[in-house]
């Protein structure tokens, strides 16, 4: 049995965040799970997953994130207790369907997990996806520990049945994948029979009644939050600054001040609660102190709301001087650091704490241990192959055509390792509903040929409107799909076009050609492998007119290489590679830069790194001079 499963409390395990987050939903009684991939939320549903093999709950990854809360608010319905989770850019995926279901209720506990990324470490942008919260209206939680991410989970769906709606349960990157020793409770045996009321709908009207109701919801919730123990303070009674954090940076701040020895002149006031607020408790701090501080990731959300509280209570407690985000003292973008933290905290109080030394020193002992990497493509990886091929048909095109781009491992044809091919990237999806656009401006002099890419899982996700409204609108676009038969990027989950599902049960897999060609697409397949062939197909689509489909099938290279690997071993022949004498300007590590291909300085010629190089043979047809000689493996 997985630890993850066993039933029994008082076990302590070694937890990530994300981990610990699963385990609370399972000692929380949920039954029905599903989400969409992505960082930094995907171990969730992961665990999950893993966890269905010895419990009796259900689990899937859904086509997107708006489906997967739509799937557990069914199960909500019926009574039983459902979990959705994904990363904050899916929170507006989900936003259309969640501010209506904040309004018709739920009865089962739902609870929302948001997993957010400051500074952007592996998304698009640092949205702050606890705004959602209050545009909706609905009870928001923000663990600080992976202890907490456990237990707030598991009382996250105690009060949504209490007040009858969908709680939202934010971590963020340093939460999640962070991993401490959690102490478990117990599982309990679920005994729900799904059954919906049918006395009793779920809907939004009448509407005005429906609002009411949720803002009396909410009050509810407020009230529970004012006695909460994820709310907590240290510190004097009379701080000379009050410090109110929450989520990971609160570690931060308690690291801070104790580095600095402030314990007895600041005060540390954690909220885990950070909406509603739980106000008589604020009241309470807010008037023990003139000079507040707030530290919280990643937009002033906890700034600005307590800010308006504290004008509401101003004749209570009195003028005060609010320090954050808005007075410049927290950096308005990125992650913030325990490092950032000692700086603000010690500036306020005079204390010097130059942190430059440290990193100088951390810098010159690890140099020549941290290799230099940049943004690249797998050794293998066929959308390498995709990207040249087009960058090869754009050039013999000579109309300055360019990719519109969308989310995925494929976002990497904005860099060097894409041939900077890729001219836009903003949502999933977008990157084909941008194309559409530029399709209909030919009437207005536009003579640019534009390609746009999406990848397998995200035209599932959210390519399929946009590929329905080409053909309805027949814009001018050619689409490439670059079909790696795997969500890769987010680590391999199934998607519709995978022949089984997140637990492994077999399953008809959707046929992308098929579904392309019954929208009135003219479709074709290639091998990004064959860049010739590719190239001379992309650029043959180009010079047709209305929507055009290419399918680029290649499996991922790191599906390929646990699925018995690729078929050569490379090798540079000296006696062919001429070097600098080439003329060619080492074309092979300077433009095709596949990482399995080195410049060796000392021979002055190209050579193969045969630690990384898989063996694909794909860079056998880019040298001038056919120095790169594929030879069957025996």
């Amino acid at each position: 049995m997985n630890r993850i499963s066993e039933k029994a409390d008082g076990q302590e395990l070694l937890l990530q965040g994300n981990e610990a987050i699963a385990r609370g939903a399972l000692e929380g009684g949920v039954i029905f799970c599903a989400g969409y991939p992505g960082n930094p939320s995907s171990e969730i549903i992961e665990t999950l997953i893993q966890a269905s093999r010895d419990l009796s709950i259900y689990v899937e990854w859904s086509v997107n994130e708006k489906v997967a809360l739509e799937a557990a608010a069914a199960a909500s319905f019926a009574g039983c207790r459902a979990l959705a989770s994904m990363k904050q850019n899916g929170v507006n995926v989900v936003s259309d369907f969640l501010t209506n279901l904040a309004l018709s209720g739920t009865k089962g506990g739902l609870v929302l997990v948001t997993c957010d990324d400051p500074g952007g470490i592996s998304s698009t942008n640092e949205e702050d996806a606890r705004l959602f919260a209050r545009l909706a209206q609905i009870p928001l939680l923000e663990p600080a520990t992976p202890q907490e991410a456990l237990e707030m989970t598991r009382w996250a769906f105690e009060l949504s049945e209490i007040i009858g709606n969908i709680v939202l349960l934010r971590s963020v990157s340093r939460l999640s994948h962070t991993r401490s020793n959690v102490q478990t409770g117990a599982i309990p045996d679920n005994r729900v029979t799904p059954r919906v009321d049918t006395n009793t709908p779920f809907h939004t009207f009448p509407v005005v009644a429906k609002d009411v109701a949720r803002h009396e919801k909410l009050i509810q919730a407020a009230d529970l939050y004012e006695t909460s123990p994820f709310n907590c303070y240290e510190g004097p009674n009379r701080p000379e600054i009050l410090i109110i954090s929450s989520g990971c940076a609160w570690n931060y701040v308690s690291e801070a001040v104790q580095i600095l020895g402030l314990e007895e002149r600041a005060g540390v006031l954690k909220l885990g609660t950070t909406w509603p607020l739980p106000k008589n408790l604020l009241e309470k701090h807010l008037g023990s102190c003139d000079r507040i501080l707030f530290v919280e990731e990643i937009d002033a959300f906890m700034e600005d709301n307590v800010k308006s509280l504290g004008a509401d209570l101003g004749k209570k407690i009195g003028l005060k001087e609010y320090m954050g985000r808005a007075s410049g003292h927290i950096p308005l973008g990125g992650e913030l650091s325990p490092s950032i933290i000692l700086r603000v905290v010690g500036d306020l109080f005079n204390l010097s704490w130059n942190n430059i030394e440290y990193q100088l020193r951390i810098k010159e002992l690890t140099n020549d241990l941290i290799s230099a990497r940049e943004f690249g493509f797998c050794p293998g990886c066929p959308h390498r192959g995709s990207y040249y091929a087009i960058k090869t048909a754009l050039a013999w095109d000579h109309r300055d055509g360019f990719v519109s781009g969308d989310i995925g491992c494929y976002s990497l044809g904005l860099f060097p390792t894409g041939f900077n091919q890729v001219k836009s990237v903003h949502a999933m999806g977008s990157g084909l509903g941008i194309a559409s656009g530029y399709g209909k401006l030919d009437r207005f002099g536009f003579d640019q040929p534009v390609i746009t890419v999406v990848g397998d899982s995200t035209f599932f996700h959210a390519g399929l409107p946009g590929l329905i409204n080409a053909t309805f609108n027949q814009s001018d676009i050619l689409l490439l799909i670059l079909d790696n038969s795997a969500t890769a990027m987010t680590g391999f989950q199934p998607h519709p076009g995978s022949d089984a599902t997140a637990m492994g049960e077999p399953t008809v897999p959707a046929d992308i050609e098929g579904i392309c060609r019954a929208l009135g697409a003219y479709v074709e397949v290639e091998d990004p492998y064959e860049l010739d062939n590719a190239a001379r197909t992309i650029y043959r689509l180009m010079q047709k007119t209305g929507p055009r489909v290419l399918v680029m099938r290649r499996k991922c290279a790191l599906v390929q290489g646990r699925q018995g690997g690729f078929p050569y071993r490379m090798r540079v022949n000296p006696d062919r590679c001429l070097g600098e004498a080439c003329g060619c300007g080492r074309y092979c590590t300077r433009v095709f830069r596949c990482p399995g291909l080195l410049w060796d300085k000392a021979a002055g010629k190209a050579k193969i790194d045969d630690v990384i190089c898989v063996g694909c043979g794909i860079c056998g047809d880019i040298c001038p001079q056919e120095a790169i000689e594929r030879e069957k493996k025996s």
